[in-house]
């Protein structure tokens, strides 16, 4: 019998390994290349690993650490898959194989405790960050906080700013380094506001009021829109939020109350058509208690009177 480890004199070799795969082509290096083009655009600093506020910070600390304590469980796993495919591969003489199937209770202990332990720490984690991060909580500062009414129309922003009299569309400006208390709400469907550089992404919801804070801490022009579909011109509902010095905040105030018109009953129910791309707007005066009048009307539906005489709803019991 012929020993297959020896070959006869007249067996013909195998070609060379290079012949065997053939020729090398530049086409090879063409997905590489794409996926780490791919990779590095999804680095550009413009969104939640970009803080510039101290919300957005402490959300970016909580995505890291969820992240490494869920490392501590996969990468052993991939280099332990890795490891048993290569020890047991079939040409490997020195790996033995035991069919005999047996029940071993220091395994199972390991297998199950260390996923529990796991999801223990990871739920005690983001069950700790999520409620320091309460959107409702104040953020503290030396500085007086700002307060901005949002409202989400069809399919645009509209900013209140109820102390300044002022309103936006599409342009939310803010002082550095003071606190912004959000109010909330939707005259249309339910919507998301989320700016991802300074944190909190909230629904606003019809009929109903949120609240957030946030805080830029450096000047800057930041990138905010609706993270929520909302219909035809969902992908248009974008608007920048500006971080500007204090006095460049009270100069932009000034020159909205002398620039622009008023956003009384009649603007409003023109501005509340849906639109696509709208550019920023700003009206010089806002009409009091604009906020409370759409979730009023939004609340009592269509059988109500358009734009009727607005009087604050009745308190009910245990309310």
């Amino acid at each position: 019998m012929l020993d297959w480890r020896y070959a006869a004199p007249d067996t013909p070799r195998s070609p060379a390994p290079n012949a065997r795969h053939g020729p090398w082509r530049p086409g090879s290096l063409r997905w590489p290349v794409v996926c780490a083009a791919v990779l590095v655009a999804s680095c550009q600093p413009a969104g939640v690993l970009d803080p510039q506020g101290p919300i957005a910070s402490a959300e970016r600390l909580l995505l890291f650490n969820s992240t490494a304590i869920m490392l501590v469980v996969v990468v052993p796993v991939v280099l332990a898959t890795l490891g048993f495919a290569w020890w047991y591969r079939s040409s490997n003489p020195r790996a033995s194989h035991d069919w005999d199937q047996a029940y071993e209770g220091r395994i199972e202990f390991v297998t199950w405790s260390i996923p529990a332990l796991i999801v223990i720490l990871l739920g005690g984690v983001i069950w700790i960050g999520s409620h320091q991060l309460d959107p409702r909580a104040p953020i503290p500062a030396d500085a007086k906080p700002l307060r901005v009414d949002v409202v989400a129309l069809d399919w645009k922003w509209l900013f209140i700013y109820p102390d300044q009299g002022i309103a936006a569309v599409n342009q939310l400006v803010v002082p550095v380094g003071t606190p912004v208390h959000f109010r909330l709400t939707s005259a249309t469907v339910m919507n998301s506001f989320f700016v991802p550089q300074l944190g909190g992404q909230i629904y606003a919801m019809g009929g109903m009021t949120t609240h957030l804070n946030l805080l830029a801490a450096e000047p800057g022009e930041y990138p905010g829109f609706s993270a929520n579909f909302s219909g035809d011109g969902f992908s248009d509902m974008r608007f920048i939020a500006k971080a500007v010095p204090a006095g460049d905040f009270d100069g932009w105030v000034a020159q909205a109350r002398g620039t622009g018109s008023a956003l009384d009953d009649g603007a409003y129910t023109e501005l509340a058509k849906p639109s696509k791309a709208v550019p920023p707007t700003t009206y010089r005066s806002v009409e009091p208690k604009l906020f409370e009048r759409i979730i009023d009307e939004t609340t009592a539906g269509p059988e109500k009177p358009a734009r009727a005489a607005w009087c604050p709803p009745t308190q009910q019991a245990g309310g």
